[in-house]
């Protein structure tokens, strides 16, 4: 039986009309059509379903819809201002962090929660953040580099 979930995405209202235990995951993607968050292990382990719940990145894959309505959800498609990539998003691309993108979304979304909260981390807190997103083509060297660069371009804008 559906039941009626109400979940604030990238700052819109959507009502979802799921089963009672409908992952947040399988609500952004088949529901909602956000698929940026990737379907991998299914068990929270790679960080590909990553999203940002009241700031903090959570794996999507393991969180039950109905228990974040009223919070905020934040995709990667809700990272973008007025069609403009973030510093963060800019630094991924120039410093070549995106190989097959399929990490790409969580590591974007774990990156901007640690940006947020320390907007100049060091290299220990950037691989302390980005410990639970797996990545199997770029070695993490080119990630934390342009974590890095994302904050030193945030800090230039400010």
């Amino acid at each position: 039986m559906n039941q009626l979930i109400r979940l604030q995405i990238n700052g819109q209202e959507h009502q979802v009309a799921a089963p009672a235990h409908a992952l947040l995951l399988d609500i952004l993607r088949d529901h909602l059509g956000l698929t940026g968050a990737k379907r991998g292990c299914d068990h929270g382990e790679c960080g590909a379903c990553a999203v940002l719940i009241d700031g903090k990145p959570v794996n999507s894959c393991l969180v039950p819809a109905a228990s974040v309505e009223g919070r905020e959800i934040q995709t990667v498609e809700g990272v973008a201002a007025d069609g403009r990539l973030l510093p963060l998003q800019q630094a991924f691309i120039d410093s070549g962090a995106i190989q097959c993108g399929f990490c790409t979304s969580g590591m974007l979304l774990v990156a901007k929660s640690l940006l947020d909260r320390t907007p100049d981390p060091s290299e220990p807190q950037i691989r302390a953040a980005i410990g639970g997103n797996v990545c199997r083509c770029t070695g993490y060297v080119k990630i934390v580099d342009a974590i890095r660069a994302g904050a030193l371009a945030g800090a230039a804008q400010d």
